[in-house]
């Protein structure tokens, strides 16, 4: 059983009529017209290579919105819509195992001790159509030490984070859940003051994922700015979840700033004066 955040679906419906179109990668079925937008297609059981799934499309069809982008799911049926606090969503460690392991980003439990795994929907992108190319962007200024710490649980997006990062000369350090990363930053915090450091100078910005297992980027931005020690120090959200509310419930806990996934240039060009203002103070 899988499960994906229920903010990144926009309807469900029965599996449409698809369009087969040449040259599409593994697990695209085609195309389909929804309300004047071409959309792709895929079959997650086949673009995940699940061996043991029942033969054919599926029932139905999510409609989702990733990054800015539209796609359909197809699955063999949605099962419900349930909430679960994200304390319950644990990271997968190894309770997932074989191939299936890259495109499952944390594990939550249903009532009755159903396991249900959430997918990393950026890897299952990545694999249907390859990953983003990130371009060259500007620099920051040479010969000061640029510090930053961010936190993604997808495998996929830490690595394109990492590569916009040195492509801006940036030093950084990175955790894979919330609650990893508010460990970490006391640590750090904790650090500077036994040492009678500035901890701005080990991180100047920190970059935070919006959905993750253990703890959301919504908690950990809240704890942040409720620990003096974290003064000055901004907080950006970059978040698949693009809406207008998302934006909001992000400004409402204080972040500093919100990206919507992924644009090498944009993610830049957001990090880029937030960090020169420390230095420029």
């Amino acid at each position: 059983t899988f499960g994906i955040n229920v903010f990144k679906v926009r309807e469900v419906s029965k599996t449409p009529k698809i369009t087969k179109t040449p040259n599409m990668p593994m697990g695209v079925e085609g195309l389909i017209s929804l309300r004047g937008n071409v959309i792709p297609v895929l079959s997650l059981s086949r673009t995940m290579g699940l061996s043991d799934a029942p033969a054919g499309l599926g029932s139905a069809m999510m409609v989702t919105e990733y990054n800015k982008r539209i796609l359909g799911f197809l699955v063999q049926s949605v099962d419900r819509i349930t909430r679960v606090e994200w304390e319950k969503v644990r990271a997968p460690e190894t309770v997932v195992n074989g191939g299936t392991q890259r495109f499952i980003t944390a594990i939550t439990e249903l009532s009755g001790g159903r396991m249900v795994s959430i997918l990393d929907v950026e890897q299952i992108m990545a694999s249907a159509f390859g990953e983003a190319q990130v371009p060259e962007v500007e620099r920051l200024d040479e010969g000061r030490e640029y510090n930053v710490f961010f936190v993604d649980d997808s495998t996929v997006a830490r690595k394109k984070i990492s590569e916009v990062l040195d492509k801006l000369g940036a030093r950084h350090k990175q955790a894979v859940n919330g609650l990893e990363a508010w460990t970490r930053l006391q640590g750090m915090a904790t650090h500077a003051e036994q040492t009678g450091k500035d901890l701005r100078n080990d991180v100047q910005l920190i970059l935070v994922d919006a959905e993750m297992p253990e703890m959301d980027g919504y908690t950990l931005t809240r704890n942040i700015k409720a620990d003096h020690r974290f003064d000055e120090i901004p907080v950006v959200m970059h978040s698949s979840l693009s809406s207008e509310a998302n934006r909001a419930m992000g400004k409402q806990v204080g972040v500093d700033s919100y990206v919507a996934k992924f644009d090498a240039e944009v993610l830049a060009d957001t990090l880029r004066p937030l960090l020169l203002k420390y230095h420029r103070n």
